[in-house]
């Protein structure tokens, strides 16, 4: 499943691959990576680890990551091209990615964009009531909608 910004099956193997090869690293640092973005900015690629930890995530959080996955980056060269790396807190409206973050989200009210529409809708708003089977339940207005997360471009906590 991927998130944010960038589409297509090519981007979601190359989102997939800088996951696997960062993930490890930013473990053994004692951080839970959320998730990857990759995207074009105005001057080249910008690459966006979202990291997170029990304590929270401060600004030296983010430079020590950075730093180390920068090292990785240099010796690994998984991105074609320059790039700009920016480490990051999920902030309140943090990224849901695993299945585990929406697990963790259970009873909150989220935003979730659908890759392809479902009934014609592709956004929804809603509290998050249960997931179950790679499905979630979300309570939008008083209807349960039953979505994928396969299916599920983007989602975020939405406070």
């Amino acid at each position: 499943m991927g998130p944010f910004f960038v589409f297509g099956e090519a981007e979601q193997e190359v989102r997939d691959d800088l996951t696997a090869l960062l993930e490890p690293v930013v473990s053994a640092m004692g951080y839970e990576l959320i998730c990857v973005e990759r995207m074009d900015s105005g001057q080249g690629q910008l690459l966006r680890l979202y990291i997170d930890a029990e304590s929270g995530i401060g600004l030296e959080d983010c430079a020590r990551v950075s730093h180390q996955v920068s090292g990785v980056l240099d010796v690994e060269n998984p991105i074609a091209g320059e790039y700009v790396l920016e480490v990051s807190s999920p902030g309140d409206d943090r990224p849901l990615v695993k299945p585990e973050h929406f697990e963790r989200a259970i009873g909150e009210r989220i935003r979730v964009r659908m890759a392809v529409p479902i009934n014609g809708r592709k956004n929804f708003v809603g509290v998050l009531k249960a997931l179950a089977d790679g499905q979630i339940e979300l309570d939008v207005d008083g209807q349960v909608w039953s979505l994928a997360i396969a299916e599920i471009d983007r989602a975020r906590l939405a406070p």
